[in-house]
């Protein structure tokens, strides 16, 4: 397969996504990698190939076979996340990996090394595709994007293969959180699919964290330090009053598996105002249920405290635990493990630790688990992906396919 010379191609181009913008596509260029996507899909014969006005990218693979196989989909994010650069990515070939240090920039004295990131002993011997140090990669998720298309390729070049129709949808501003804000589950016609968004090699989701949004305004009252006792009530110190208040070992930084977190993403403030936006997350709904009470406690006590309307609490839900919606399609996690075992690799059954596109879209009506792509540290110069782990993961999906069709009456 070609999965690896797909990926190469497909960093160099700008997909970066943006918070806070109204129109989806955040930014227009997510339209030059959709483009070009439909460009190479029509000239491996998926006729229906296009992409909409929100820049969402749909094709169809037909069958080859005449047996009643379920329309399985494969979905696969194009944008990558705003945190670092995603410009003028300059991604190169670390040949037959020997474990040591690898420098990413001279100039800048960026090293990769093992003993901060030691899951690249994983990769002794292997060729590592890595970052100049000063961008992302976009493995997040361009290397499911070259899987999924290399499998296209092969399907549609081996007619041979018997399977059903398979439908490909690629979608923009997933890392900002509106991947499927847009995205047409009846006319992508899928009765199951799987996102192709996870990490190493190996990965394979149905749980996910329930997502909420903390957004803490804080009210102060500014007046002159000389004459302020018992006047002046300063909105910085309120809001790091705030955030003391909540427990310290329940932060991303603190915790791992199922445990959840409240993540202080960012703040600003002066005297008058303060602000606070946080990341809610846990697996367990009753945990997450439970998180979000405690800061509209937080909230009242404060605004007890300090006068109401000290402090406004908006919280917003984002996205729930998929695992409730795979549970009836178990069937769709057991094939990808056999297929997986079939081509020796040794399944890892984990919680994601965030979101996908596939929660979403599970809540929509469409099963959705996540495949692994290979990829490691994610949303940072540190980003690399094994050309193994690329082609393999392309392997299994064409497999994953062969074991559907197999399922047909």
């Amino acid at each position: 397969m070609n999965a690896t010379e797909k990926f190469l191609k497909y960093v160099t181009i700008d997909t970066r996504s943006e918070e806070g913008q109204e129109p989806v596509p955040s930014t227009n260029v997510q339209f030059d990698l959709a483009n070009l996507l439909v460009e190479e899909m029509k000239a491996m014969g998926i006729s229906d190939a296009r992409v909409d006005g929100h820049c969402y990218v749909y094709g169809t693979i037909p069958a080859t076979t005449d047996k009643a196989v379920p329309t399985l989909g494969f979905v696969a994010h194009m944008d990558t996340a705003p945190v670092v650069s995603g410009k003028g990515v300059n991604p190169r070939i670390v040949s037959c990996y020997d474990g040591g240090d690898i420098l990413l920039n001279e100039a800048a004295g960026v090293v990769m090394s093992p003993v901060e990131f030691p899951r690249l002993k994983n990769y002794l011997g292997e060729d590592l595709i890595v970052t100049d140090g000063t961008t992302l990669l976009g493995a997040d998720d361009k290397a499911g994007i070259a899987e999924i298309m290399a499998m296209a390729e092969h399907l549609l070049t081996h007619p041979e293969i018997p399977h059903g129709t398979i439908r490909l949808g690629f979608t923009p501003d997933e890392e900002v959180g509106r991947g499927t804000d847009f995205f047409d589950v009846a006319g992508f016609g899928a009765d199951v699919a799987y996102t192709v968004d996870g990490g190493a090699l190996g990965e394979l989701e149905y749980e996910n964290f329930n997502a909420a949004s903390a957004k803490v305004y804080v009210k102060g009252s500014s007046i002159h330090p000389g004459s302020a006792k018992g006047k002046l009530k300063n909105a910085i110190l309120l809001a790091y009053e705030f955030h003391s208040m909540l427990p310290p070992a329940e932060r991303p930084e603190y915790t791992e598996g199922y445990e959840g977190f409240y993540h202080l993403n960012h703040m600003s403030g002066e005297v008058e105002d303060a602000f606070l936006d946080y990341l809610v997350r846990d697996h367990d709904r009753e945990k997450f249920e439970e998180k979000k009470a405690y800061l509209t406690r937080v909230a009242d006590y404060l605004n007890a405290k300090y006068g109401a309307g000290t402090v406004r609490l908006e919280l917003t839900d984002r996205y729930y635990n998929m695992k409730e919606k795979i549970l009836p399609h178990m069937y769709l996690v057991d094939l990808a493990k056999e297929a997986m075992e079939e081509l020796s690799i040794t399944p890892q059954v984990i919680p994601i630790r965030g979101g996908t596109d596939g929660c979403h879209l599970s809540y929509m009506g469409l099963p959705c688990p996540n495949l692994c792509t290979g990829g490691e540290n994610s949303h940072g110069k540190y980003e690399f992906i094994s050309v193994r782990s690329l082609e393999q993961t392309a392997n299994l999906l064409v497999r994953i396919v062969e074991k559907f069709a197999a399922m047909g009456e």
